[in-house]
């Protein structure tokens, strides 16, 4: 998997033609369910040079479930080396690791998705997924993806539309499995699947995409607003994230009764975007008021 970003200090940079915003390091946000000292671990991770993908969703997941401390996060961790230990040596070549791979997590182990996974909150937290073994596809590749990488797989992740799988060797040799299905072949050789080319998923694309995942699952439960708040959170402490996020941050605040910290980040989107769309500007400005408004 390439490493995703470097560290960063300093103001905000410009919004990239992909509609990221290189962000400056933010001090950790308010709302969610963990500590400030575990948000800037979050954040700290993020901008290493190297950042640890089963890690970053490890300490997503201790903002969901106040029981996973240190101790239980460590658990996952060494299960995931123990699940490597179970691989064979001396693999060479995309095929046979994906074989190798895929017999041990999806067919011995049973590690699969069903649809009712995608009902569940626990189906994004990883170590929840190693505990049912089941989850949602990205999650069932961060499995494989960790699993392998510690045997020394050369393996990567690769996001489709609307849907997550796991690459092995080169990428031009297209062998990719899907997780979900418990690693069933997605064919090989180097023809694109449908979407565009195999270009392997970075790390920090991974977890921007688990907590877009969340803030889905959260959106069609108004009871879940405070999930959806520590997801977007998180997301505003990575490196580079949809400038947009923070518009969709203060919008919950709002919904949540937060009328005066929802306006006054709705006031905050409205300065930024002013700079490129005074019309989008004004209807956030108007926004704002309208929260204030709500407190009479």
């Amino acid at each position: 998997m390439a490493p995703g970003g470097g560290r960063q200090r300093g103001g905000a940079g410009p919004v990239r033609r992909d509609g990221l915003r290189d962000a400056p390091f933010l001090p950790p946000l308010p709302g969610g369910g963990v500590s400030a000292e575990g948000r800037a671990r979050f954040a700290a991770e993020a901008r290493s040079e190297r950042p640890d993908l089963a890690l970053l969703c490890l300490l997503l997941a201790t903002e969901a479930d106040p029981e996973l401390d240190e101790r239980a996060m460590d658990r996952a961790q060494i299960e995931l080396d123990r699940l490597a230990g179970m691989l064979p040596y001396g693999l060479r070549g995309g095929a046979a690791w994906a074989s190798a791979v895929t017999e041990l997590l999806g067919g011995r182990l049973g590690f699969h998705g069903t649809p009712a996974d995608y009902d569940r909150l626990s189906s994004s937290l990883l170590h929840e997924v190693l505990l049912r073994r089941r989850g949602l596809p990205i999650l069932l590749s961060v499995v494989w993806l960790e699993v392998a990488r510690r045997a020394g797989a050369p393996v990567y992740g690769l996001g489709l539309p609307g849907h997550f799988v796991v690459g092995f060797g080169d990428p031009e040799e297209g062998v990719v499995v899907d997780p979900f299905a418990g690693g069933a072949p997605l064919g090989a050789g180097p023809a694109e699947p449908a979407g565009g080319p195999r270009t392997p998923a970075r790390t920090l694309d991974i977890v921007l995409r688990i907590l877009n995942n969340i803030r889905a699952w959260a959106a069609t439960r108004p009871e879940q607003s405070g999930v959806a708040l520590w997801a977007l959170d998180l997301s505003l402490l990575l490196p580079s994230h949809p400038a947009s996020l923070r518009y969709e941050r203060a919008r919950v605040l709002v919904e949540r009764g937060q009328f005066v910290a929802g306006a006054a980040e709705l006031e905050a989107y409205a300065e930024v975007v002013g700079a490129v769309d005074a019309a989008a500007a004004a209807r956030v400005r108007a926004e704002a008021l309208s929260a204030r408004a709500l407190l009479n």
